[in-house]
């Protein structure tokens, strides 16, 4: 596979896999998280992964977007290497302005929200298109007013963080990385923070991005959603993928005892 710099695709579209991830290593000082981890999105899909705590999906899913910087292996979105660039098969890590223009197509969802706490809903929207895109004010506002009605809350333009429901903090936050118009979304355990009744609210919206046809990476203990959303679903284990496939494969029919192991878990907790 041949990826393109950025000149080369200015010109000729680039038609590869959105994310492509190969023998990615990643250690915190001794501690190892990730241990050659391989990994493909085709764009349009929706990829799920599980796994145990501590497996590394949430330190794999901020290398992506080089929120943490890798050991080993290469990391592309887009046919891009974000973060860095590779010189006579080395890699160079790239200024810090130019690893922020990589993000900018790049929109994440955390678990705790990461709202303004001093700003209204409208305001923590329209933050970046205006600061990081030179939108204008007008334009950004139209934007954010759009977004809200697609997360269905267009009543809470004027209110502040602290007035949410955390299922509503969450759709916030949903709609304040659309608002960069991004090409990949990356969600890690976004109902994890929420009380059990809040969940299903976002996990709507959730879907129906995916019925928009956008590309997602998404860590989640949400097997229903993995199910019924998903294209392909990834258990880690121990920083390794351990096995890929569809939802019924990997959920209904999983070949590796680790994953039916985690599996019966998590379905017992489910019905607990």
């Amino acid at each position: 596979m041949i990826f393109r710099s950025r000149t080369d695709r200015a010109a000729e579209r680039y038609d590869g896999p959105m994310v492509k991830a190969t023998g990615v290593f990643k250690r915190f000082g001794s501690v190892e998280i990730l241990r050659g981890v391989d990994f493909e999105v085709k764009r349009g899909e929706v990829s799920v992964i599980i796994g145990p705590s501590g497996s590394g999906k949430t330190t794999f899913l901020r290398c992506i977007n080089h929120l943490e910087k890798i050991n080993a292996g290469r990391i592309y979105v887009d046919g891009e290497n974000v973060g860095y660039r590779e010189v006579n098969g080395r890699l160079h890590e790239l200024r810090d302005a130019e690893v922020c223009r990589n993000r900018e197509q790049i929109g994440m969802v955390f678990q705790n929200f990461n709202l303004f706490p001093h700003k209204n809903v409208l305001d923590n929207i329209i933050e970046a298109p205006r600061q990081v895109r030179r939108m204008t004010a007008t334009a950004a506002k139209e934007r954010a007013y759009d977004l809200l009605d697609k997360v269905g809350l267009s009543d809470k333009a004027t209110a502040y963080p602290a007035q949410l429901s955390g299922g509503q903090k969450q759709r916030i936050a949903i709609a304040r990385a659309l608002a960069m118009d991004p090409k990949l979304m990356l969600f890690d355990e976004p109902t994890s923070a929420l009380d059990p009744e809040l969940v299903g609210e976002v996990l709507t919206v959730m879907k129906q991005l995916a019925r928009d046809g956008m590309t997602m990476v998404v860590v989640t203990h949400e097997m229903g959603f993995a199910q019924d959303v998903a294209d392909t679903v990834t258990f880690m284990s121990n920083g390794k993928v351990v096995e890929r496939g569809t939802p019924d494969e990997v959920l209904s029919n999983p070949q590796e005892e680790r994953t039916r192991s985690f599996l019966a878990r998590a379905m017992s907790e489910r019905r607990a």
